[in-house]
């Protein structure tokens, strides 16, 4: 990955989340975080 890929992925990214902040209540990064830690419950069934 080159340093502008990475920068142009890293402002998509912030964008995202500070579209949520001002559009729907900024709910986004904890519903991700609730659903990060259902996945990882899940693939540690498989371990």
């Amino acid at each position: 990955m080159t340093n502008q890929i990475a920068i142009a992925l890293a402002a998509v990214i912030i964008a995202v989340f500070a579209a949520d902040m001002a559009f729907f209540g900024g709910d986004m990064p904890l519903f991700l975080a609730k659903q990060f830690v259902a996945l990882i419950e899940y693939l540690s069934f498989w371990r």
